[in-house]
């Protein structure tokens, strides 16, 4: 199994993003990177940071097709890396996007 990487973000933002033919986010213009995820890593970081919200895609993104930089680091102190994405997140890197939307207990998990 390929070890693919995974970023969480607002829906209109990935249909925005079709429009531009490239992906950049909401930190990219102040943090330089894309916050992205291991399979592991993108339940904890869903229910962390996006609890309640239910219009959100998930990106599945194959590294190896990535055009930017891609770096596994801890920004925050949490004791794990985390990859980020140093640039442009190019469309044809995202080999799929899944629907994300938290169960009725407001939790989110990984999608078939």
């Amino acid at each position: 199994m390929k070890d693919y990487i995974y970023h969480i973000c607002l829906r209109t933002g990935w249909e925005s993003a079709q429009k531009a033919g490239v992906y950049v986010g909401d930190t990219f213009a102040t943090e330089g990177f894309i916050h992205c995820s291991t399979r592991t890593q993108s339940v904890p970081t869903a229910n962390s940071f996006f609890a309640g919200q239910s219009e959100l895609v998930l990106l599945e993104i194959d590294p190896e097709r990535l055009d930017a930089n891609l770096i596994y680091e801890d920004t925050v102190g949490a004791g794990q890396d985390f990859p980020h994405v140093y640039g442009e997140l190019n469309l044809n890197a995202i080999i799929a996007v899944h629907d994300f939307k938290p169960g009725r207990d407001g939790k989110f998990t990984f999608p078939e």
